[in-house]
């Protein structure tokens, strides 16, 4: 999931060097919405496992 963040991150800094506003920003859009999808799913995976007693 954090690939898929980085990589839409990347493809929106390319857009804004070339000067494409519109795609930037969408792209910048769905780079943050996939960070914090993988933020949610880290912390919730963290939580489960200390619950179940593992190391990390």
């Amino acid at each position: 999931m954090l690939s898929w963040a980085l990589t839409f991150f990347l493809i929106a800094i390319v857009a804004a060097v070339l000067g494409f506003g519109g795609i930037a920003g969408a792209m910048a859009g769905i780079a943050k919405i996939f960070f914090f999808i993988f933020l949610v799913l880290f912390i919730v995976a963290a939580i489960s496992r200390a619950l179940q007693g593992k190391s990390p």
